[in-house]
């Protein structure tokens, strides 16, 4: 049965007020008389219409993430590096979303995962008072933004649950203006602070929990130089849940006593799709882009990816793990790899020079593109320490804590590993479904 077309909806007013109507303009700029509309101008810079009825959740991310000018640290479309909606989906398939919407809870996951610092509180964690001067915080500043979900029908407009980012604040009136990325079917408005607490104190019925609000911000360093997470499958869960779960298990139900055996074990029961874990971010230049000028920050981007790779390879545990794939024959196939290891003791005493492709890169010099070996110690240094305190013997369980301890890393390296890390920590909330439960950033 085909459903009838529909072109918008008639704001009710009161209790919303139209953004463009003469009482919206003239709230408009009251606020920015008493400067607390100063978060206004980066998010209109970059508003956006969700691109599906169920993506408000997804938009409004991709809109504060823009606007606080985070880099994904991966391509969106072409050459550029872009939030978008259909590259947030590490918390739940996209395919989902789209059918049934987003939770809070996945948000603010999302949030985390894509390198953002973020305070998310529930109706039920704060108060009206809390949340206005929250709202006051952001709105006196570009660099926070807030995320609300409400129920619109506080509001008498149509629809349910639904996410937006908080575009300014008039504290005379006690207003806060809306700006909805549902843009099909409502313009920014300005509400009640008051009704729009009301509309937040709600329960969404899919989780049982009340909504909220999320603060998000620029984290002090851009995450994930080096090594960061791609979601595309939802296999990817599964994979965290082997290296959070299954490896620390591993390791304590079997015999080791060397930390080459100690890989043995880790290895040889790597998921067959464990080869798309980690993509290597950095930006190399194809044949076809020799000719294309990389600005000074790109350079500079470069040259950290670079250095935080050299930080990698000097590592002692580098010279474990690269031996231990050169003695079971390593040829950049994870299976390959798991299913030599199967049938392969790991005692066997090879070594070789690292392992490290170069492609050409700026003028004469090298950019180097990370193997296998460097991905698999970064991710045995992200794994958290009580991953091996199951091993049995007590002076191997110091080697190998020597060997992932955090204490011996420069400083880029331990904020690579730390983020890395984290994002593993996210993966297993979703592998749990206790995004909803938990929403503070991994520690």
């Amino acid at each position: 049965m085909s459903m009838a077309s529909l072109y918008r909806r008639s704001l009710p007013s009161p209790p919303a007020i139209d953004f463009a109507s003469v009482e919206g303009k003239l709230i408009f700029n009251e606020a920015l008389q008493k400067g607390t509309m100063e978060g206004f101008f980066r998010l209109i810079s970059y508003f956006q219409t969700q691109s599906e009825p169920a993506y408000c959740g997804l938009a409004s991310l991709s809109m504060v993430l823009n606007s606080l000018s985070i880099d994904p640290g991966r391509k969106w479309k072409g050459p550029w590096r872009w939030f978008d909606e259909s590259m947030l989906e590490c918390c739940e398939p996209l395919e989902v979303v789209k059918d049934k919407g987003i939770t809070f809870g996945k948000v603010v996951c999302l949030a985390h995962s894509s390198g953002a610092k973020v305070e998310a509180f529930r109706t039920n964690q704060s108060t009206i008072d809390d949340f206005r001067k929250y709202v006051l915080k952001c709105s006196t500043s570009d660099n926070c933004h807030m995320i609300s979900t409400y129920h619109r029908g506080v509001f008498q407009q149509t629809g349910t649950g639904h996410f937006s980012p908080i575009g300014g604040y008039n504290a005379e009136r006690d207003m806060a203006l809306i700006l909805d990325v549902a843009r099909f079917k409502y313009p920014p408005h300005w509400v009640p602070l008051k009704l729009l607490w009301d509309a937040m104190d709600s329960i969404d019925q899919s989780t049982g929990r009340r909504r909220g609000f999320m603060l998000i911000s620029r984290p002090h360093r851009e995450p994930g130089l080096l090594y960061t997470l791609s979601c595309k499958d939802e296999s990817w869960i599964g994979i965290a849940k082997y290296l959070k779960e299954d490896v620390p298990r591993l390791v304590s139900s079997q015999h080791v006593d060397t930390i080459e055996r100690i890989l043995y074990v880790v290895f040889k029961s790597l998921p067959s799709n464990f080869n798309q874990f980690i993509r290597w971010m950095a930006e190399i230049r194809r044949t076809e882009d020799v000719n294309q000028n990389l600005s000074s920050e790109e350079k500079s981007r470069l040259n950290l990816k670079q250095e935080l790779l050299k930080q990698v390879q000097e590592t002692e545990l580098f010279k474990h793990v690269d031996k231990f794939l050169f003695s079971v024959g390593y040829e950049d196939n994870l299976p390959y790899v798991a299913a030599k290891a199967s049938s392969q003791e790991s005692d066997e005493s090879c070594c070789r020079e690292t392992c490290v492709k170069c492609i050409k890169g700026l003028g004469d010099e090298n950019v180097t593109c990370p193997s296998g070996n460097d991905v698999f110690t970064a991710l045995l240094l992200a794994l958290p320490p009580q991953t091996w305190s199951g091993i049995k013997d007590q002076s191997l369980l110091q080697e190998m804590k020597q060997l992932i301890s955090m204490v011996s890393l420069p400083t880029l390296l331990q904020q690579e590993v730390l983020h890395l890390r984290r994002q593993l920590e996210l993966l297993k909330r979703c592998q749990e479904n206790k995004e909803d439960e938990d929403l503070s950033a991994p520690a």
